[in-house]
């Protein structure tokens, strides 16, 4: 799975050929963008007034469901919103997967924890309804550092 970083991201996103950020979309510039996954602790070190996305590779067809537990202190970051983007450039494909985006923005120094969670092809209730699902659920973390 590959992440928009960089001016390469910049660019297209100022283009408008970034697959994912259509009307619907919130923002087109995820600005610094951090890999997480389950059970992975990544540090995120940015600057104040710094755009930065917290991402994690969901694939809703197969049971991917992720969600931010508590917001970070917003003297630290503030939310902006969570994005999705597929892998496939073609809107009539379903069933690939992609990348959830959690968009902040850095404000003051500080330091930060957030932690996502993946509930793995469980019910509305977000509890797994087997070993399989729970083996395969559970939270990304990000330490966020502004400094």
């Amino acid at each position: 799975m590959k992440y928009r970083t960089g001016i390469a991201a910049l660019a297209l996103a100022s283009a408008g050929l970034v697959a994912g950020c259509g009307p619907e979309s919130a923002v087109s510039d995820y600005g610094k963008v951090v890999a997480g996954g389950i059970n992975r602790t990544s540090e995120v070190r940015v600057t104040p007034g710094q755009r930065f996305s917290l991402a994690v590779e969901e694939n809703a067809s197969v049971g991917d469901s992720w969600r931010m537990g508590a917001l970070p202190d917003p003297k630290v970051a503030s939310f902006i919103s969570a994005e999705y983007e597929s892998e496939s450039s073609d809107p009539e494909v379903t069933g690939g997967g992609g990348v959830r985006y959690f968009v902040f923005n850095a404000k003051q120094r500080g330091t930060a924890v957030v932690t996502v969670t993946n509930c793995w092809r469980c019910g509305a209730d977000r509890v797994p309804a087997d070993q399989q699902s729970r083996n395969s659920s559970g939270d990304a973390t990000f330490r966020i550092t502004v400094e």
